[in-house]
């Protein structure tokens, strides 16, 4: 399953250090973080909970970028 959530990160590069985190998190398959459209793309595992996965990423994402935000 693939789901396209709308993020505010401050920067290229922190967009970069978020997306190499997500990819990280169990549960997710492939992730892209694109800046200049302020959105993020997720592919979750077969069988994961996108709710757990989702909140464990933010989690992830805040280490490197603490202003980062999931909006949706």
């Amino acid at each position: 399953m693939k789901k396209t959530y709308k993020i505010e990160v401050d920067c290229a590069n922190c967009a970069n250090l978020v997306e190499e985190e997500v990819k990280k998190v169990a549960g997710v398959k492939d992730a892209a973080v694109v800046f200049m459209t302020q959105k993020m793309k997720v592919e979750f595992e077969e069988g994961s909970d996108p709710e757990a996965v989702m909140a464990a990423a933010l989690k992830a994402a805040k280490k490197v970028e603490p202003d980062f935000e999931i909006l949706d």
